[in-house]
């Protein structure tokens, strides 16, 4: 299999089974291949654990832009009702993970990029196109983003489904504010 084929494949089993602390080997049982194969194209289980996230988060930034067509309030509620659901599934691990990169663990070198960096365009993009002035729509898709993944950390601890989905839509009434 090749590395992309892999990677897909380890996507859908932490989509269908959690994360967990499966080992490599199990790993590469469950998605047919060996561990040597994770090895050789990874790394080592962290480096499989890094791109999955990699990849789930390219997913969430194609999703934003495949949305971008509609209203900008439906296109926030539904990315939002989106990345929750990826996050009920992903969360801890991309947490986890963050954790890693803030202590600069080398498996999390390719990731650390991808966790604020490449989301800030695309967002930025997105608040200019909902009528921010272009001067502050960084500091707000700074501030969307940040935010957003604080009530992600509320979801995952709290499990307050109810409770952090009307604190995001607080912060989307917020932004639109600067509309008025």
């Amino acid at each position: 299999m090749s590395r992309a084929t892999l990677l897909a494949e380890a996507v859908e089993h932490f989509a269908k089974n959690g994360i967990g602390d499966a080992s490599l080997r199990a790993i590469a049982t469950s998605i047919g291949t060996s561990h040597r194969m994770l090895i050789y194209h990874f790394g080592s289980r962290e480096g499989l654990l890094a791109e999955v996230v990699r990849a789930v988060e390219q997913q969430q930034r194609d999703l934003l832009a495949d949305l971008s067509d509609l209203p900008i309030e439906e296109q926030a509620e539904q990315f939002w009702r989106r990345v929750t659901e990826a996050a009920l599934v992903y969360g801890p691990l991309f947490f986890e993970l963050s954790a890693h990169a803030m202590q600069d663990l080398p498996h999390t070198e390719p990731l650390k990029a991808d966790l604020i960096n490449v989301w800030l365009p695309p967002l930025t993009e997105l608040c200019i196109r909902a009528g921010l002035p272009a001067d502050q729509a960084p500091a707000y898709a700074r501030l969307g983003l940040a935010a957003s993944r604080g009530l992600l950390f509320d979801l995952l601890l709290t499990g307050d489904r109810a409770g952090v989905d009307e604190a995001s839509a607080l912060l989307n009434r917020l932004f639109t504010l600067q509309l008025r």
